[in-house]
């Protein structure tokens, strides 16, 4: 178990009454947010994490993660689809930097296709459902301290859609120094690197501290859709909304069927009588391959969850969610730091009548890398009303795995080494190493390996179909 640590109860209280004094002085945070760091503090020093009884762990049944294709269909009159709709908000996860990409600002402003952001898209999709019900579905946006002051001059530019938007930001916790247990930023750290944000699970309470949560309620919305903001997967569902609302579940996560590329991600258990996530950090080492197997664990956490706001209020004022907590330790310009983070899957097993939908991969499509972003340009995917829609000429349900050399991996070299995104409407695999350039209108089929050790820049031509081939060299073209 790598959520908490067991300790001496009296180095403990010492330890926290130091911190809690050091934290006190921190005058860049809330009183809300100094409470909630500490409280977490506390819990990750008492090592009050309940280890997993691996002989507990129950396949979950149908009744608690209903499969897609069993729901009801959803209302198709007009005026039951826009009521239904005017109990949701979206809220989109925005806290993230492009800085992997090779980015400077949110990631949810990296270009995705024809000239639109993450955004952008978020923004028409929304725009689209409000004007063809004559609904009013809101956007929220958690920003984190790293995101939040370019957001706001982002979003100006959505000031005439016909969409409410509304920004909060997660907390701010200060990161801990390894060997003594106090805030870096008591330690002269003053910029940014002295803090971090707490992980997704932070939703929850920062949407309390924020007062967005009360509004919410007060104007009749019912239901919260969290998702990340680079699954372009994640869009509104009024099956599932129409299910939640009907059966009264608080909690429901998006799960979709795990494929090789998948098995790290956190699967849906049944322990004693609920419905429960399971992380591989909560995996006991002599089961971490049983967990990986596709077999047994067949499903995966989309991290597309929808959740009822009065039920958080209940929760959150109750002190009721207390997820496991990840220990996230890093080094900080020479300083190992520890930073405890919670996610919000976890919370699933507080809420009442909590759910899994296994909902089709077509829901799961996020953009981690520049491998992803060269799916989603090509020709596997249209664009239709801020929607990515996939190519119905593409028979196998599974997408071409790719994968892209080190030279790929910023977003404007990428750019840079396609004229054109090529056609991968028939490909399997792609696997790209060295200093290649791509021409435009190339086809790739089958199993495509392009290898460049030469040193020197190899370039694939205009037009040219590579199908099944293994080139290493302008000879093998």
């Amino acid at each position: 178990m790598a959520a908490t640590i067991a300790a001496n109860p009296l180095e403990t209280e010492a330890k926290l009454s130091k911190l809690r004094s050091a934290v006190a002085g921190l005058n860049q945070i809330s009183e809300n947010e100094k409470s909630g760091f500490i409280n977490l503090v506390s819990r990750y020093l008492s090592g009050e994490a309940e280890q997993i009884e691996w002989s507990k762990i129950q396949t979950p049944t149908d009744e608690v993660v209903v499969p897609y294709d069993t729901l009801a269909p959803p209302p198709e009159d007009l005026e039951a689809t826009k009521k239904l709709l005017n109990k949701l908000v979206v809220l989109k996860l925005n806290g993230g930097l492009g800085t992997t990409m090779g980015c400077t600002g949110p990631k949810s402003v990296i270009e995705v296709r024809n000239g639109f952001t993450f955004l952008d898209l978020i923004v028409i999709q929304i725009e689209s459902l409000n004007k063809k019900y004559g609904c009013n579905v809101p956007l929220l946006l958690m920003n984190s301290f790293n995101t939040h002051d370019d957001t706001l001059k982002i979003v100006e530019k959505y000031s005439d859609s016909d969409i409410e938007i509304h920004t909060f930001n997660q907390s701010q916790y200060p990161r801990i120094v390894a060997d003594d247990f106090q805030p870096l930023p008591c330690k002269g750290e003053v910029g940014k690197d002295g803090w971090y944000p707490p992980g997704h699970g932070d939703v929850f309470p920062s949407l309390m501290n924020s007062g967005k949560l009360d509004a919410l309620i007060s104007q009749g919305k019912e239901y919260v859709f969290v998702a990340n903001s680079d699954n372009l997967g994640a869009i509104v569902d009024m099956k599932i909304l129409n299910h939640l609302i009907h059966n009264q579940n608080e909690y429901c996560m998006e799960v979709t069927p795990k494929t090789l590329a998948d098995v790290k991600g956190g699967t849906l258990i049944s322990y004693e009588g609920r419905v429960q996530l399971l992380e591989i950090a909560q995996v006991p080492d002599a089961h971490v391959n049983e967990f990986k197997s596709i077999e047994k664990f067949k499903i995966f956490n989309t991290n597309n969850l929808w959740v009822n706001l009065k039920a958080i209020k209940r929760l959150v004022e109750a002190d009721a969610l207390k997820m496991e907590i990840i220990p996230n330790p890093k080094e900080v310009n020479g300083v190992k730091v520890l930073q405890l983070e919670t996610a919000a899957g976890a919370a699933i097993r507080f809420f009442d009548h909590a759910i899994g939908i296994n909902v089709p991969r077509c829901r799961f499509l996020p953009v981690k890398a520049t491998s992803d972003l060269l799916l989603v340009q090509s020709d596997l995917y249209t664009l239709v009303d801020g929607f990515v829609i996939r190519n119905q000429a593409r028979s196998n349900p599974a997408n071409p795995t790719i994968e892209l050399g080190p030279e790929y991996k910023k977003v404007g070299d990428f750019l840079r080494r396609f004229k054109s995104i090529p056609s991968i409407v028939d490909l399997d695999s792609l696997k790209v190493s060295g200093d290649v350039w791509f021409g435009a209108g190339i086809v790739l089929k089958g199993k495509v390996t392009i290898t460049n050790k030469s040193g020197k820049k190899l370039e694939i031509p205009d037009g040219i179909v590579l199908e099944n081939k293994d080139v290493n060299g302008p000879e093998d073209i």
